[in-house]
């Protein structure tokens, strides 16, 4: 009897165990099935959004490029100031038309403008101080001295265009430098791809732009100037000229050597990456180690006044209570 007994509960286990073990397999074989992917579908929504982003921005450009044109007519008034003062000759200026193409001007009109303004300036400084000297603050000075004040703000307004455009220039080379390693990859994987050059320009000129607008400027006017100039070298020259940049004219000499030797660009294009995201690394370096110096002063003026406060009020106030 207690033999049977066990001899069936032994089949029970062994029936319920080959049924799990069934189960077991079934879910396991058919769980890559049944199991949703996340990943692909958060992918595929961050593919989505991207695209959705780069046509967003593209339009925005468009549009922002269609309201422009480099060879806009100057003002009737820069104009007038211009032929009056007799500045044509400045206007031929090579110096100053690259000042103004590394800004981001070109064309004929900025340069009409920048030596109306340039000129304008020291008007508007003098008023504006003698309005501000003798009225607004009304000093109890000497008249000499208030003239000189006048003076002085009047001249100050001569350089102020150049610091303008000087402070624009500097701010469009940091821009620049700063996506330029990235534009040389993305240059790299076209080469290499079997882009030509004005290809390779124009692919990164659009994907570059959300990065660098003033980057994909660039690439894409030295695109068209690939299209129309009969020197091709002349162009990747302008590149180097508009940007300024060290490592832009490395990679324009570059470009120069294999369109006139045949040599092959995509070992350079590597290297010249690698130096230049050495580069990029070695400026955040750089400022990185000033921090702590700059830091300095802030601190013995803001923060240890405050902290002294917090450390020695409860021994005030304790002190203060005793007596």
């Amino acid at each position: 009897m207690i033999f049977e007994v066990v001899s069936r509960n032994l089949q029970f286990l062994t029936a319920l165990s080959a049924a799990l073990s069934v189960s077991a397999a079934v879910i396991l074989v058919s769980w890559p099935y049944l199991q949703r992917d996340p990943l692909s579908a958060r992918m595929a929504q961050v593919a989505n959004e991207r695209e959705r982003i780069r046509v967003r921005e593209r339009n925005r450009l468009n549009q922002q490029s269609s309201k422009v044109s480099l060879r806009s007519e100057p003002k009737r008034l820069f104009k007038e100031i211009v032929d009056r003062l007799n500045l044509s000759k400045q206007a031929d200026n090579d110096e100053l038309t690259l000042m103004l193409r590394q800004a981001g001007y070109r064309g004929r009109s900025p340069i009409v403008a920048f030596l109306a303004i340039r000129q304008l300036a020291p008007v508007g400084m003098l008023l504006l101080s003698a309005f501000y000297v003798f009225v607004i603050l009304n000093l109890q000075q000497p008249l000499v001295v208030k003239l000189l004040i006048v003076a002085l703000a009047a001249g100050f307004g001569y350089f102020v265009p150049n610091l303008y455009i000087r402070n624009k220039i500097a701010k469009r080379q940091a821009s620049i430098r700063r996506s330029w390693p990235d534009a040389l990859d993305l240059l790299l994987i076209c080469v290499e791809c079997g882009m030509g050059i004005d290809g390779s320009f124009r692919k990164v000129a659009e994907e570059i732009g959300l990065q660098s607008p003033e980057l994909a400027e660039e690439l894409s006017l030295t695109t068209a100037e690939l299209s129309y100039l009969q020197d091709r070298r002349k162009a990747f020259e302008n590149l180097g000229d508009r940007t300024g940049l060290e490592g832009v004219k490395a990679v324009v000499t570059s470009l120069i050597q294999a369109e006139k030797y045949g040599t092959s660009l995509g070992q350079s294009l590597r290297v010249l990456a690698q130096e230049n995201r050495d580069m990029r690394m070695a400026e955040a370096e750089k400022k990185a180690a000033a921090l702590p110096p700059k830091l300095t002063v802030p601190m013995i003026m803001f923060f240890l006044p405050v902290l002294f406060v917090v450390i020695l009020s409860p021994a005030a106030i304790s002190y203060l209570g005793l007596h």
